[in-house]
């Protein structure tokens, strides 16, 4: 989808900005038609309220927009949808930077109408923000849109071989390489996890490796869990909690999202991304509860639930990234609800080996308005994933900790040397808010791309 900006226009008209607590002494600065109008609509300064502004000819002179009392930038992603057709200028969005306003702007466009026949009508232009780095704005902006496209569509369209095409065409783009292990392939090439879990689908499995930048650069490895749809296996979910499963590939695209963008702005690093695409599906050859199946790292592993599939392809693409001993290696996952339930649905959890990574992944959430919340690797809990048969298994049988103790099996695959970092997200916005509509979302995925671009500058 193109962003809704321009560069130039032969007239446009100004959207005004007031932050909530100055809205009286704004509007009564106003004229007394002005003053007239706008208390006609019942606003009463509450942020988000807007209203286009009447000119002498009854046709719009312009719009304001009441801001929270710390504006950040999702403040202005309702501008897309609020504003009617035609050209408009922003006044100063200040305190918040012309780059991160066209970024909300940009995202609060993004529509997903792949199935519609008919199309929303054209939306405003919009000058871009003076001041503002088009550049990384459009990197930004076009990396959560095609993560939103490839979590919304659905598993008909998005198997594991789309997700690879998609991959592909994301390497070709930015000239990266990419290699794609298939079906029997994984098993000859050591991904045995990642085989087990998908083989019961008629869509083979596969393990997506893509690399770009300098061999001598920094290492970056991104691992992203590409479960593109999951019945739960033999284990099967019931139809409520199978009904969203489509996202269940959310992290996979959040990390090629974050992939795109250290391309598009040419981080000097050299970036893996390694995503494990697969079907969860039921069959004859699926693999079943109580099975013992081998990794990647070589330990072993006793099947407790084959509807904790992410966690199992997960580990083998873990130990696979970690083998370079990369200078930061981060995974994204909508791995547990236990994590929704502790955290709701907007608010990703993190779990990381290294004090110094989370600090500048929290920090970055923080300044881009992107959170995520730090929870604990309780060491403690690592005996509830203790095998009778095996060396550990995937699920243990208490309802209690389940984000953690996900988390701490996809650690038994991270040695301690390598500064790790693990989301477990929603992937989703359940509902439209400003530069957030409905539909799939690349949680943290502005925060990481800061956060590593912040640590590669210190190196």
């Amino acid at each position: 989808m193109p962003l809704p900006f321009v560069d130039r226009a032969s007239s446009s008209l100004p959207v005004q900005f007031v932050p909530a607590p100055k809205w009286r002494n704004w509007l009564k600065e106003q004229s007394a038609s002005r003053r007239g109008w706008l208390e006609s609509l019942g606003l009463a300064g509450a942020a988000g309220d807007f209203a286009l502004l009447p000119g002498r000819d009854g046709k719009a002179a312009g719009a304001v927009l009441v801001l929270s009392a710390t504006p950040d930038l999702w403040d202005f992603g309702a501008l897309a949808t609020k504003l009617p057709a035609g050209t408009w200028k922003l006044a100063d969005p200040s305190p918040v930077s012309p780059t991160d306003a066209a970024i909300a702007i940009g995202l609060g466009a993004w529509r997903f109408e792949r199935y519609r026949a008919k199309k929303a009508k054209a939306g405003p232009k919009i000058l871009w923000p003076q001041g503002a780095d088009k550049a990384r704005a459009t990197a930004i902006v076009e990396a959560i849109s095609l993560a939103r496209d490839l979590i919304t569509t659905p598993s008909s369209d998005m198997g594991p071989a789309e997700l690879a095409a998609a991959a592909e065409a994301l390497a070709k783009a930015h000239k990266a390489r990419v290699n794609v292990v298939i079906g029997g392939e994984l098993l000859k090439q050591n991904y045995p996890m990642v085989h087990a879990v998908g083989r019961a689908s008629a869509r083979a499995p596969r393990l997506i490796d893509l690399t770009w930048g300098r061999e001598d650069d920094p290492k970056v490895t991104l691992v992203g869990k590409g479960v593109c749809f999951d019945s739960g296996g033999l284990d099967l979910k019931p139809a409520s909690g199978m009904l969203n499963m489509k996202k269940d590939m959310g992290g996979a695209a959040t990390m090629m999202a974050v992939a795109a963008m250290i391309m598009a702005t040419k981080l000097p690093v050299r970036l893996r991304l390694l995503v494990p695409a697969v079907e969860n599906s039921v069959a004859g050859n699926a693999f079943r509860p109580l099975d013992v199946v081998p990794t990647r790292k070589g330990i072993s592993v006793e099947i407790g639930n084959t509807d904790a599939e992410g966690r199992l392809i997960l580990c083998d693409a873990l130990h696979e990234g970690a083998s370079e001993k990369p200078t930061v290696m981060i995974d994204c996952a909508t791995l547990t609800g236990a994590a929704r339930v502790a955290l709701g649905t907007d608010l990703p959890a993190l779990f990381c080996n290294d004090d110094a990574l989370a600090e500048q992944l929290l920090a970055a959430g923080r300044k881009t308005a992107d959170p995520m919340w730090r929870m604990p690797l309780f060491k403690s809990y690592r005996r509830l994933l203790d095998s009778k048969v095996a060396d550990i298994n995937n699920a243990p049988g208490v309802a209690f900790g389940g984000a953690i103790t996900a988390a701490l099996y996809l650690q038994e695959f991270v040695p301690d040397d390598v500064p790790w970092a693990h989301f477990d997200m929603m992937a989703w916005n359940n509902t439209s808010r400003p530069g957030r509509p409905e539909g799939g979302e690349a949680q943290a995925a502005r925060a990481i791309f800061a956060a590593i671009e912040k640590r590669i500058a210190r190196i």
